[in-house]
């Protein structure tokens, strides 16, 4: 392979550029190194603790949930893998039948789950196994007992936050019809995030403020006309426009990682909800005082810091605005698995004027451009932080961003220590 340009842009047919201050986005298409769907498991298990989550793969999906998920063996978790053996990939045996059987048998020792979902894989569906049908033909045999809802975790065309997605899509038909007005948070938060998120929209003036996913999976919330819909994660863009099919408005704003992008946030769902300024910035004007002193001493490690953000997770843009507005990072490159323009016009229009973007990923072009660089950290993937380490880069992984809770302003000061935490490990072990 021949040598990489730092910066060849490549827009394909049709394709949209960004904001008018970035440089035309580099799409690249070839291999990639990020998780599989199957990955947000790990976390949507822990917030509907009456869910159950059975992928339908190989012993390589088993190891992957259980080693992310750090669950130990004797452990009562609450997602399992229904393997397929040599004879169900060759056809030699009905995969439905035995199918139907494990879920009898996991019902009757897990009498607690209320709904359960079947996670797809890439082994699923390369055997064109229909779980759509499978979900459809098991909640006919198990009406009132539980409800049986489907989805794609497969890595074969996604990233691992997609997982999230597709649940949450999964879970939409089930939603009732309502017009009544409401704010409905959309994504996961970690319970003591979202009870002070809730909190404060409530001291602002709004009534009433909804979760999805919620905490427990039969309490979902209503959908319609009335419904103002604030994403709190940049990665659920089909359950996003599922949503405003059935009526619901798209609060267009930044997302809530940092200071700044949880006070755009925040004030920008209190604005749509009709709130008045002055009550807006008496909950805020605290917060945001408070956040930036706990951002201040992280600042002063990662100002001037050059960066680069490997794609992986789609949180990459949120984070790079945060990292150059607020804790005064150079953006070497920022990459995305998918850049969804809608979600993130507010994110884009943020950027600093000249950020490269990549969308996609040719992992070998992008690590030869990292090495020409030689940036002072790089956020990447578990796969590809070792071998950087090795040769003298400090690195953040990734994964580590969608399992710590991290939004809001009383989160920022956390935010901004998992990216300080690899540049002070790295000097501690300098040696003169």
């Amino acid at each position: 392979m021949g040598a990489v340009a730092p910066w060849a842009p490549a827009v394909t047919a049709g394709g949209q550029e960004s904001s008018s201050h970035l440089p035309p986005v580099l799409r690249e298409s070839g291999q990639r190194e990020v998780f599989c769907g199957l990955t947000s498991i790990v976390w949507l298990h822990r917030r509907m603790p009456d869910a159950f989550f059975l992928v339908v793969g190989s012993r390589t999906c088993a190891h992957l949930v259980q080693s992310a998920a750090g669950v130990m063996i004797f452990a009562e978790p609450r997602f399992g893998t229904a393997i397929l053996g040599e004879r169900d990939l060759a056809g030699l045996a009905d995969a439905n039948e035995e199918l139907d059987r494990l879920v009898r048998d996991l019902l009757e020792r897990r009498p607690e789950i209320r709904t359960l979902f079947l996670v797809g894989s890439c082994p699923s569906e390369v055997i064109k196994l229909d779980l759509g049908k499978a979900a459809e033909r098991l909640n006919g045999q198990l009406a009132g007992r539980v409800r049986v809802l489907n989805y794609s975790g497969s890595g074969i065309e996604t990233t691992f936050t997609q997982g999230e997605d597709q649940a949450l899509l999964a879970m939409q038909p089930l939603m009732p019809a309502s017009d009544e007005p409401q704010l409905l948070i959309v994504g996961t938060l970690a319970d003591p995030v979202e009870d002070r998120l809730i909190d404060l929209f409530g001291r602002m003036g709004i009534e009433r403020v909804r979760s999805l996913p919620p905490r427990r999976s039969t309490e979902l919330p209503p959908v319609g006309r009335g419904t103002k819909v604030l994403l709190a994660q940049p990665f659920l863009s089909a359950t996003a426009r599922a949503l405003q099919a059935r009526g619901a408005e798209l609060i267009p704003a930044p997302y809530p990682f940092g200071v700044e992008g949880s006070r755009l946030w925040m004030q920008a769902a209190a604005t749509a909800c009709g709130l008045a300024p002055a009550a807006i910035e008496a909950v805020l004007a605290p917060l945001v005082e408070r956040g930036r002193r706990a951002v201040a001493p992280h600042r002063e490690v990662l100002a001037g810091k050059r960066l680069v953000l490997m794609p992986d997770s789609q949180l990459e843009l949120s984070l790079a605005r945060f990292l150059h507005q607020e804790c005064g990072m150079e953006l070497v490159e920022v990459g995305t698995p998918y850049l969804d323009r809608q979600l993130l016009a507010e994110e884009l229009a943020l950027l600093p004027a000249g950020t490269a973007i990549t969308e996609g990923q040719d992992v070998e072009r992008q690590l030869e451009r990292v090495r020409a660089a030689r940036p002072d950290l790089v956020v990447c993937g578990l796969g590809l932080a070792n071998p950087l380490e090795a040769e003298g880069i400090a690195t953040k992984w990734s994964i580590e961003l969608v399992f710590s809770p991290i939004h809001g302003c009383d989160q920022a000061g956390d935010l901004a220590e998992l990216f300080s935490r690899p540049l002070r490990r790295r000097n501690l072990l300098q040696f003169s």
